[in-house]
C-alpha cells in the first residue's frame, strides 16, 4: 500500500456518482490511517465554499458534508487555485481548514516516493 494517497475530483454535481466516489475513497483513507491529500478541480471547487456540499445528494451515498469533514479531519484538502479563480472564490471565502494550491504544489505531491494518484 502506499503511504500517500494523492485524489484529485474534477466532479461535482455535473457527474454525481464520480463526485462521490472521489469523496467516499478520501474518508475511507483517512478513516484507514492512510496519508490523504484531496484536490478540488473543475466543478468539485464549489464544495470548497461553505453550503455548497450540503446541496448536493445522491441516493445510497453518505452526505457529502460528512465525508468532505472526515478528509479534512485526518487530512489535507487543498482547492486548485485556478479553479478557484476562474469561479471567483477567495481563499476567505473557502471553508476553514481548505488551502487554495497551484498545479506547482500538486505535482510535487503526486511526484512524491510512495503516493498513489487518483483521479476522478
Amino acid at each position: 500500500m502506499s503511504s500517500r494517497l494523492v485524489i484529485k475530483v474534477t466532479a461535482g454535481t455535473d457527474a454525481p456518482e464520480r463526485c462521490a466516489a472521489a469523496f467516499s475513497l478520501a474518508s475511507t483513507a483517512v478513516m484507514s490511517g492512510v496519508d490523504v491529500s484531496l484536490w478540488l478541480s473543475g466543478e468539485s471547487a464549489w464544495f470548497a465554499v461553505p453550503g455548497h456540499a450540503a446541496e448536493f445528494a445522491l441516493a445510497e451515498s453518505p452526505p457529502l458534508p460528512d465525508l468532505l469533514e472526515v478528509a479534512m479531519s485526518g487530512g489535507a484538502v487543498y482547492l486548485c487555485s485556478q479553479c478557484a479563480a476562474r469561479r471567483g472564490i477567495s481563499q476567505e471565502a473557502t471553508l476553514p481548514g481548505i488551502t487554495i494550491a497551484g498545479m506547482a504544489s500538486y505535482l510535487e505531491q503526486i511526484m512524491a516516493e510512495g503516493t498513489q494518484a487518483v483521479v476522478y
